[in-house]
C-alpha cells in the first residue's frame, strides 16, 4: 500500500447515484426476515433482495387502500345498523 494517497480530485458520498424516484435508507429488519428475502432470491437464481422487499411492502400497501366505492360502503352500513338501533327503541 502507498504511504500516500492523492484524494484531491476525490468526491465525498455514495459512488453511484440513487435512481430518480428512489431513496436511500437505512433500516433495521430482523435477521430472520432479511434471511427469508436473501433466500427467496438465492433460490429463484439471483436478483436483488431489496427489489423483493420493495416489492413486497408495495404489494402489502395496495391490499390496504379501500377504493372509493368501498369506504362509502362501509360508512353507510356503519350508519344504517346506528339508525336501525335508535329505530327499534
Amino acid at each position: 500500500m502507498k504511504k500516500e494517497y492523492n484524494f484531491t480530485k476525490g468526491k465525498r458520498g455514495p459512488v453511484i447515484k440513487t435512481p430518480k424516484g428512489k431513496t436511500r435508507i437505512t433500516i433495521r429488519i430482523d435477521d430472520d426476515i432479511l434471511d427469508w428475502f436473501r433466500q427467496q432470491v438465492h433460490n429463484a437464481g439471483g436478483g436483488n433482495y431489496q427489489t423483493l422487499i420493495n416489492m413486497a411492502l408495495r404489494e402489502y400497501i395496495s391490499s390496504k387502500i379501500e377504493s372509493l366505492e368501498e369506504t362509502l360502503r362501509h360508512v353507510i352500513r356503519e350508519e344504517l345498523s346506528t339508525y336501525d338501533k335508535k329505530a327499534k327503541r
